[in-house]
C-alpha cells in the first residue's frame, strides 16, 4: 500500500474476470469499477480472457486500468470461464506480484482459482479476497430456463458447485441483488461482511435530432412506433414478450418490435412474416447505438424464475440516462427501484399486462417525457458508477481495517 492522494492509501487492486474483455457480461461491471477506482487514486489490473488468443497474454491501459487479456484454448460458450489450462497460465503470471485487495468478478475456474492463489501470494502484507456474485446459474437458476438436454443433466451441477462452493472464503461480498445476498448469507457467508453493489450506468449524451437521424439511416418510418429489445432473452422471457406484441400490434398497427442481437431464442414465424418483429442479429456497436437512439420504448420482459429475481438486466441501464422509456416486469431489484421512483413503466409478469404497459408507453409522450427525466435523474444519481464506486472504495476500507 502506498498514500492515497486524498488521505489515507491506495491500494493495489487484482480484478479477475471470466467473460472475453470488451465483449460484455460481467466484463463490464469489473472494468467500469476498474476504471473509477483507477481514477480515484488506486493501481487496478484487470485479468479477463482474450478475444482469440490460444497462447501468450496482451496487456494495455484502458481508462486508467492495466487490462490483461490471457490466452484461453476454449471457444464458444466455453470461453466462459472453463479452461483450467487458462486458470494455470493466469496463476504462472502471478508468480512474484504483490497485491493488498485480490476481488474475483464470479466464481469460474479462471476466476476462483487464481483469486485464491493470488490472496496467498500476498498473504504476508494483509492481502483481502472480495467475491462478487451478479447471477444465479445453478441449482434452478438461468441454467436450468436454458435449453441443453440431456447435456444440462452434467453441467447444471458443475455450475452450482463453483457457484456455491468458495463464497465463505472471502473476506468481503458484493452481490447484484437482494436474493443474491439471502442466498450468500444461507451459505454461511456473514451479514455483515456482504454489500448490496447494483449495476452502474453510464452516461449517454446524443444530440437533439438523434432519433430521426437514427431512422433515415436505418430505413425506419418516422411514423412507427418503436419498441426495442437488446440482448439475450431466456425462453420464457422471449415468450412473454412476444405474446405481448400480438396484444400490442391488434391495438396499434404503427408498433413494432425489433431485437437486436444474439437473442438466444425463437420468434414465432408469423409474427416475422407480418412485420410485428424484426431481427437484426449481432450488430457492430455504432449500429447497436443508432437502434437506441431510433426507438420510442424499451423492452425488458422478465418472467418471474429464480434467474429473473436474481438477474439485474444491466442492459437497461444505459436507456435510463439515454431517455428512453422502459418497460419491465415487476420482477428484480431494478424493477422494484423504477417503481419506487417512478422511472420506468412496470407490469405484472404477464403477456396481457406487459403488452398494457408497452402501449400506455407509446399512447403517452407526456407521462413518458417525466418518466425519462426521472430516469435520467436516477441513472445521474444513486446508479452512477462514480457513486456506487465510492460505495466499494468504503467496503474495502471495511475490510482491510478488519
Amino acid at each position: 500500500m502506498r498514500p492515497h492522494p486524498r488521505g489515507g492509501v491506495a491500494l493495489r487492486i487484482l480484478y479477475l474476470n471470466h467473460n472475453v474483455a470488451f465483449s460484455g457480461g460481467t466484463f463490464h461491471r469489473a472494468f467500469h469499477f476498474a476504471g473509477e477506482l483507477a481514477g480515484r487514486g488506486h493501481e487496478v489490473t484487470l485479468l479477463s480472457i482474450s478475444p482469440d488468443r490460444r497462447a501468450g497474454f496482451t496487456e494495455r491501459h484502458e481508462g486508467g486500468v492495466r487490462v490483461v487479456e490471457t490466452p484461453d484454448v476454449f471457444w464458444g460458450r466455453g470461453r466462459t470461464g472453463w479452461d483450467p489450462t487458462d486458470a494455470l497460465r493466469r496463476m504462472w503470471w502471478l508468480v512474484g506480484k504483490k497485491f493488498d485487495l485480490v476481488h474475483g468478478w464470479d466464481c469460474r475456474p479462471v476466476v476462483i482459482g487464481p483469486s485464491l492463489f493470488a490472496r496467498r501470494l500476498s498473504r504476508k502484507i494483509g492481502c483481502a479476497l472480495f467475491l462478487d456474485w451478479c447471477d444465479w446459474w445453478g441449482r434452478g437458476g438461468t441454467q436450468s430456463e436454458r435449453p441443453g438436454g440431456p447435456a444440462r443433466i452434467l453441467y447444471e451441477p458443475v455450475e452450482t458447485f463453483f457457484e456455491e462452493a468458495f463464497r465463505r472464503n472471502a473476506d468481503g461480498t458484493t452481490v447484484i441483488s437482494e436474493p443474491l445476498r439471502e442466498r450468500a448469507a444461507s451459505l454461511g457467508v456473514p451479514r455483515e461482511r456482504i454489500w448490496l453493489l447494483p449495476q452502474g450506468c453510464e452516461t449517454v449524451d446524443w444530440p437533439a435530432d438523434a432519433r430521426d437521424s437514427a431512422r433515415r439511416q436505418l430505413g425506419i418510418a418516422s411514423g412507427a412506433e418503436v419498441v426495442l429489445s437488446v440482448g439475450v432473452l431466456l425462453p420464457r422471457d422471449g415468450e412473454l414478450l412476444f405474446e405481448a406484441m400480438r396484444i400490442v400490434a391488434g391495438e396499434n398497427a404503427r408498433a413494432q418490435l425489433i431485437v437486436v442481437g444474439k437473442h438466444g431464442t425463437t420468434i414465432p414465424r408469423d409474427l416475422l412474416e407480418r412485420g410485428i418483429v424484426k431481427e437484426t442479429g449481432f450488430v457492430p456497436a455504432e449500429i447497436l447505438t443508432q437502434y437506441m437512439q431510433a426507438c420510442d420504448v424499451v423492452a425488458v420482459p422478465l418472467a418471474d424464475t429464480l434467474a429473473g429475481q436474481a438477474r439485474w438486466p444491466s442492459r437497461a441501464n444505459r436507456f435510463l440516462a439515454a431517455e428512453r422509456a422502459v418497460v419491465m416486469t415487476r420482477v428484480s431489484d431494478l424493477a422494484a427501484l423504477l417503481e419506487r421512483e417512478r422511472a420506468g413503466i412496470i407490469t405484472e409478469p404477464s403477456p396481457a399486462a406487459f403488452a398494457a404497459g408497452l402501449l400506455a408507453a407509446l399512447r403517452l409522450p407526456d407521462e413518458r417525457a417525466s418518466i425519462v427525466s426521472r430516469a435520467k435523474a436516477l441513472a445521474a444519481g444513486p446508479l452512477a458508477w462514480s457513486k456506487l464506486a465510492a460505495t466499494l472504495e468504503g467496503c474495502y476500507a471495511t475490510v482491510m481495517n478488519r
